[in-house]
């Protein structure tokens, strides 16, 4: 990028540094151009509707939501770059709102220079902007003295304020793809002036395959790793780079997962829709991730808690006491034993068989009560009400009686497990379930 279109004011790293090994591999391999940025397809790739913008020159103004190391801070340079706009750059968490109105006296001053071309302000980590700071931008945003485009790892729909959300469209990023980073490390290895090729160290595809998975697909991570792993074997005077080499510099698999972020719901999402669709094997996946990651053994005991109520209930009636039991028994003994326990619980529930008819009911029944369907105690169920027959009196200990006022049926027996057997006798005693 030339120096007309970066202001040193705000501007982040040179572009060159006088040592370029003091410079992470991650940065010097950052894409310069849209061809050469991986990922993203549904963004920048041939015809993708971001791309189409940018090519006619246009820049929307935009949050750029996604994990750390997809890309979002080189697709923002890379779309001022692409439509020859000033770049202004700031740090959400940092900028002091005298800082944005030089930013926007500056943007302004651009514009009329550059004919009515506006630059681009990215603000890194947008969601920490406080209402303050969106005030010092929203009028130039609305005037179009400047495009405003931001990147968070956050949801915007709940860590944005709706004021600013409203006046940018919201383009999610996702991890990248085993191939992009298998294509990302090759270049990397190969590439002498920004990359690793002076080193001349080779990597089978075992080898990268194996770092391309323990990136969790983020780009930056597998960069990372793959220089901190080859400048360990070129200090050894070693050439050809092994996964035991990996193993042995490495630290484990990198798990993206937060508890307090999106990954945290999108894997205990899978957990249980994993549990709910019978299949062991990604259950204790899951399971084995969160475990893994450091999750509160007490959030993962009540979530398998309410599945065997919710998805396993009375087709099987033994996994709630299941659950119960492996939560007091993981609670007890904690970690890492506990992950035994959680392990039989969450196997047990993904091998039960399935019934929702008590989720069902309960909510049906809810329904009909918060929209206002309040029927009054019959006068035998009232505690001195007359005309009260006791069951057991009777040998069948069932007797023709009305418990509601108004019959609604809210109970359908599932077909699996045992609850055709429980719910047999009903057929005898109520014609609604004949």
């Amino acid at each position: 990028m030339s120096d007309e279109t970066v202001n040193p004011l705000f501007e982040g790293i040179p572009s060159e540094s006088p040592n370029r090994w003091e410079r992470p591999l991650a940065d010097r391999m950052r894409p310069r151009s849209l061809d050469e940025f991986l990922g993203q397809d549904h963004l920048v790739g041939a015809g993708a509707p971001l791309r189409r913008l940018l090519e006619s020159g246009r820049v929307p103004g935009s949050i750029l939501y996604g994990p750390p190391g997809v890309g979002k801070t080189t697709l923002v340079r890379l779309m001022a770059e692409a439509t020859g706009r000033v770049l202004l750059e700031i740090n959400a968490v940092t900028a002091k709102v005298s800082l944005l109105r030089e930013l926007v006296d500056e943007a302004r001053t651009l514009k009329e220079r550059d004919g009515g071309r506006a630059a681009v302000a990215f603000v890194d980590e947008i969601y920490h902007f406080n209402k303050q700071q969106q005030n010092a931008l929203l009028p130039s945003v609305e005037r179009g003295d400047l495009i405003l485009v931001g990147t968070t790892t956050e949801n915007p729909w709940f860590e944005i304020n709706k004021t600013l959300l409203s006046r940018l469209v919201v383009y999610e990023m996702y991890p990248l793809e085993e191939a992009d980073l298998l294509l990302l490390l090759r270049r990397a290895l190969s590439d002498a002036e920004r990359g690793l090729g002076e080193l001349a160290v080779e990597a089978d595809d075992e080898t990268l395959v194996f770092l391309a998975r323990s990136a969790g697909g983020d780009a930056r991570q597998a960069l990372t790793r793959l220089e901190v792993a080859a400048a360990s074997l070129a200090a050894s005077l070693g050439r050809r780079l092994t996964v035991e080499d990996l193993r042995r510099s490495l630290p484990g698999a990198y798990l993206r997962y937060d508890r307090a972020a999106d990954d945290h719901y999108a894997v205990i999402s899978a957990f249980i829709k994993s549990m709910r669709g019978s299949d062991p094997d990604a259950a204790v996946y899951w399971l084995g991730r969160m475990i893994a990651s450091g999750e509160d053994l007490r959030f993962l005991a009540r979530r398998i808690l309410i599945f065997a109520a919710e998805d396993v209930g009375l087709a099987d009636p033994q996994a709630l006491i299941v659950a119960s039991a492996a939560a007091e028994a993981a609670d007890r003994v904690g970690y890492p034993e506990a992950r035994i326990i959680l392990s039989e619980a969450a196997l047990y529930m993904a091998l039960a068989p399935k019934s929702n008819s008590a989720y069902k009911a309960i909510d049906a029944a809810v329904t009909d009560v918060e929209r206002g369907e309040l029927q009054a105690v019959p006068e035998p169920l009232r505690p001195h009400g007359g005309g009260y027959v006791y069951p057991h009196d009777d040998e069948r200990h069932w007797v023709p009686q009305v418990y509601m006022e108004e019959i609604r049926r809210y109970y359908f027996p599932g077909s699996l497990g045992e609850e055709p057997r429980l719910a047999a006798p009903l057929k005898k005693f109520w014609r609604r379930f004949r």
